[in-house]
Parts: C-alpha cells; sequence; structure tokens
C-alpha cells in the first residue's frame, strides 16, 4: 500500500490472512486485526466492523476478476487468499489433485442455461445473494434463502384465449422453481446439503439440489433417494462440457405455492423481492420483459468455463 491508498477493511482483511495462513471468518479476522493492533490504521468506529469486512471482501470476489480473495467455505462463510488456496479439512501442502479454483457462483450461468433451455423447467432465473439479505437474529436465516429462484411463463405454450381462461378459473399457469447449488456432493455433506434445499426451498412449486460432482457410489444414490422419496427434493447434475447434457437425476415432487414463506422472502432479501415484482409484472403484460440472469450463448458458456476453470471432476 502506498502512502496516498486509503486503508480499508479489504486491506486489513488482506493483511490478516496473510499473517494467519487459514482461512477465517469476517468476525475472526476482525479478532485477529484487534490482537494485532491493525485496526488501529482504520478510521471507522461502526459496531459492526465484521458485516463491513464481509461485505467489501463478497464485493471485491464478485466484481474484481483478479480479486486476491476466495470463499474457503459458505457455513460458516470462512475466506481465504488465492495465493494461498487450500482444500477445505486439509493442511496448506501440495498433494495429490488441487481444489477447484472456481466457487459455486461460477456455476450459476451453467444452471441457468439449462433450465432456460430444458423442456420440463423452460424457465428464467435470478442468483439470489444471500449477503443482502436482513441479519437481525443470529440463526434467523440460516438455510432460509436459495441460491437461483427461476420462474417458468406459459406465454409461449397457450394462446391468449387459453391464457384468459387458465385465469377466470383462478388457476396459476406460472411455476416457481428453487435451486441450492453445490460444487460436490458426497456422502459425508448429502445429508446436510439435502436438507439445506429443504428448507429453501418449501415456498416453491419445485425445488432441487443442483452439482457439478456427485459420488457414483450405490450407497449415495440409494440414500437420496430415499431423501427424495421422503421431502420431494429434485436433483440436478450440471455438465461443464456441454450444458444441454445436463440431467435431472431425480425430479421433484410438485406442490402448492408458500405464499407465507414467500412474503417472508420478499421481506428478508431485496433480491427475491425484486423477482417476485417482475414476475407481477412480465405476466401482467403477457411478456419476459425484465432482466432475468442472462442466459449464455454455447460460444459464450464455454468462454465462461475455461475462463474460471470449471471441470468434472476426475474423482468423482
Amino acid at each position: 500500500m502506498n502512502e496516498f491508498e486509503k486503508y480499508t477493511f479489504k486491506l486489513l482483511a488482506k493483511e490478516v490472512l496473510e499473517n494467519a495462513k487459514q482461512p477465517l471468518s469476517a468476525e475472526e479476522i476482525w479478532k485477529h486485526a484487534q490482537e494485532s493492533g491493525l485496526d488501529k490504521k482504520l478510521n471507522s468506529d461502526g459496531r459492526t466492523p465484521w458485516n463491513s469486512i464481509s461485505a467489501q471482501i463478497y464485493t471485491d470476489i464478485k466484481n474484481n476478476l483478479n480479486s486476491v480473495f476466495y470463499q474457503y467455505s459458505q457455513k460458516p462463510a470462512k475466506f481465504y487468499l488465492k495465493q494461498n488456496e487450500i482444500k477445505p479439512g486439509a493442511s496448506n501442502v501440495s498433494s495429490g489433485e488441487s481444489d477447484p479454483k472456481f466457487m459455486e457462483r461460477d456455476l450459476h450461468p451453467l444452471l441457468t442455461a439449462f433450465v432456460f433451455g430444458n423442456s420440463h423447467f423452460k424457465c428464467c432465473s435470478k442468483t439470489i445473494y444471500h449477503e443482502k439479505s436482513n441479519k437481525t437474529g443470529k440463526g434467523k436465516n440460516k438455510w432460509l434463502h436459495p441460491d437461483i429462484v427461476g420462474v417458468y411463463f406459459p406465454f409461449g405454450d397457450y394462446s391468449k384465449a387459453t391464457l384468459n381462461i387458465i385465469e377466470s378459473f383462478n388457476e396459476n399457469p406460472i411455476k416457481l422453481f428453487s435451486f441450492e447449488m453445490k460444487i460436490t456432493i458426497d456422502m459425508q455433506h448429502l445429508r446436510e446439503y439435502f436438507f439445506q434445499a429443504v428448507s429453501n426451498s418449501s415456498w416453491a412449486n419445485e425445488g432441487y439440489l443442483v452439482a457439478l460432482n456427485y459420488s457414483k457410489d450405490s450407497e449415495l444414490m440409494d440414500e437420496m433417494r430415499s431423501l427424495n422419496n421422503a421431502f420431494g427434493i429434485g436433483f440436478i447434475q450440471l455438465n461443464a462440457e456441454n450444458v444441454e447434457q445436463s440431467e435431472i437425476l431425480l425430479p421433484a415432487k410438485g406442490r402448492q405455492i408458500d405464499w407465507e414463506m414467500v412474503n417472508r422472502l420478499v421481506d428478508e432479501n431485496p433480491d427475491f423481492k425484486t423477482f417476485i415484482d417482475w414476475i407481477t409484472e412480465d405476466f401482467q403484460v403477457k411478456k419476459v420483459k425484465s432482466k432475468y440472469d442472462e442466459v449464455l450463448s454455447p460460444e459464450e458458456m464455454q468462454i465462461h468455463v475455461n475462463k474460471h476453470h470449471i471441470a468434472q471432476s476426475s474423482i468423482f
């Protein structure tokens, strides 16, 4: 940092992580900063400095292709430096196959393209940023928000006359989808990930757990089928080489929309509120005009996959 560069929470986080040599949560970063005296370099008297730390790191990861940070884990959210990247649960020693360099959100364009073109979904989707949600109440919003939400509009499948008669019978031709994204699913984490999807998909017509990689052993699939039968959450495997070849390995069970939960999500997260507002506006004009997540062309998708080094794991 030169003498003219303002010392920020982002710079503080970088310095702390360089010294700590291990992934840390925003709260842990602030604690280390206080112990080392780095907090004194900030011109800030905010009561929740760890919120500023996480916000600045998240923003840098999202907007800066050359960000020095990456998110090491989701729950709890911990951050580390790309130059020191390590596998979760492993020591910082290089051995064997390295952990993927891409993040879960780098997979969102793959799912967006798949569900837009797949005949079962034919839906427009929107990423929900968890970090924008209200923070009141410790643990209040845990497993509340899906990673991606989707909406199917019937405009291309039904004539105007048919849509009118559907409305006259007070039937809702719109379908809402919820997707929980993971890079890899193995037996150790299956139930945690599955019940996360159960929790944050309860409001939608259909809820799905989505992964790029999953363990092919029969025990995992048997357990997933059992959970699917009991709770109705489907499973999608993404295909990084050919998105159109992604598969619905287990279909979700359809259900009625839980409007109470929709209302709660609208109150808690501005991205979800925007999503609901867009659906209302588009249905009123019988045309999709809102700016849902961009659907990349096959050429653009290949560029995206190469840029983020997205690839199916050879160990699964």
